[in-house]
């Protein structure tokens, strides 16, 4: 290390940051080696979460294993388990009604603005803007209680089903999430009023953390990450799932890569987020969320109560372990979550649970990169660039 002269300092310093909730948001850690406020070195650490959601899919059968999902990335639990059902239902060339397409479209974007909501808070929260953070949960607690009221949970919802749906949603929701669709823009507006062009915001968060477009593709970073360093890429317009090629909306591309455009593309994403929910609705169709076979999806109570067809195959999905059965054979799914691409890979073998499944989640491949980021800048900015990735603990377990 080369040494300024005009320093009267000793040997770099070693200091644990994290693992606290503040600022690290839970379980992470990074120890770094500084000299005085300067970043020399940096490695991060997944943490210490150790739950195993890989291995715990070869225990679960594929319905059981949704409730793993939410405790992922649990700011976006139902990205989550529509990511999951999707690469299920490939493997078994499933193809769910349409009005469960839509209504999983329209919660996924809903969880994508509730989750940026929560990211915006909490990153301003540590950046010292503590009423950015009171817009952010009040906005968040609208969507929860839509969630509560759909799915019978805030946080963890475990509301897809292999082949559709736990159930339909309720008498009710397509206006509560209009009220919540007009009333919106206007926080975001005077988010936007609190935090833009203000000096210490911009202070703290211009030319700190940034990621040139090329570094970003070679870090595997994904999502908001990618597109502030000037990357168009997202799965919802390059590989489209779900009719997303049928809605019209825009994606934003920042120039910089820096932790400013991170939070400028995620603003714009919850409008262009509501525009999708607000074309869903426009457009939801009628019909059943739940395919018409009894060895995938559950009978209704009816059949399951009054005849013994219905009651043998409640039996055999829920009773004795067997589940729904892919066929022997291996398959990679993603989507376009909040954070960035959400890939599942499961292998079968033809049984009710899955041989193997390896999940691809963003905030494992962004930790990564957090060493580029952060060395050569100051203390301060390793809280900058954490809150900018929004990276999630549960994400990074392994």
């Amino acid at each position: 290390m080369r040494k300024d002269p005009n320093r009267v300092s000793g040997e770099p310093m070693t200091l644990n940051f994290g693992p606290q909730h503040p600022a690290t948001h839970g379980t992470l850690r990074i120890v770094v080696e500084l000299d005085g406020e300067t970043v020399l070195k940096a490695t991060p650490h997944l943490g210490y979460l150790h739950t195993g959601f890989e291995k715990l899919g070869e225990h679960h059968d594929y319905n059981q294993y949704i409730v793993v999902t939410d405790r992922m990335n649990y700011l976006s639990p139902l990205s989550n388990n529509f990511g999951y059902v999707l690469a299920v239902e490939k493997l078994m060339d499933i193809q769910v009604p349409e009005r469960c397409e839509y209504v999983r479209v329209i919660l996924a974007e809903l969880s994508r603005i509730a989750d940026h909501m929560i990211w915006l808070g909490m990153g301003a929260l540590d950046l010292g803007a503590f009423t950015v953070m009171l817009y952010g949960f009040e906005e968040r607690e609208k969507l929860y209680s839509i969630f509560e009221k759909t799915t019978g949970a805030r946080l963890t919802t475990s509301y897809t089903r292999v082949g559709g749906l736990m159930r339909d949603i309720y008498d009710g929701f397509e206006e509560d999430v209009r009220t919540f669709l007009s009333t919106f823009p206007k926080t975001l507006k005077e988010v936007h009023t609190l935090l833009t062009r203000n000096r210490i915001w911009m202070d703290r968060t211009k030319d700190v953390g940034v990621v040139s477009a090329e570094d970003a593709i070679d870090y595997g970073l994904t999502g908001p990450c990618l597109r502030a360093s000037g990357v168009d890429w997202d799965l919802r317009k390059a590989e489209p799932y779900s009719y997303y090629e049928e809605f019209d909306f825009d994606v934003p591309v920042g120039t910089n890569g820096d932790v400013y455009d991170r939070y400028l593309v995620r603003m714009e994403e919850m409008i262009q987020s509501g525009r999708i929910v607000q074309q869903a609705l426009d457009n939801l169709p009628d019909g059943p969320v739940n395919v018409d076979d009894y060895k995938i999806s559950l009978p209704t109570k009816e059949d399951a109560y009054g005849n013994i067809e219905g009651l043998i195959h409640h039996f055999k999905i829920i009773m004795d372990g067997h589940g729904v059965q892919p066929p022997a054979g291996e398959v990679y799914c993603a989507t376009e979550s909040p954070n960035g691409e959400l890939g599942f890979y499961i292998v079968s073998d033809g049984s009710g649970k899955a041989y193997r499944i390896r999940i691809r989640p963003p905030s494992f491949m962004h930790f990564q990169a957090v060493p580029h980021m952060i060395e050569g800048g100051m203390v301060s900015d390793i809280v900058a660039v954490l809150g900018s990735l929004n990276i999630i603990a549960g994400e990074l377990d392994r």
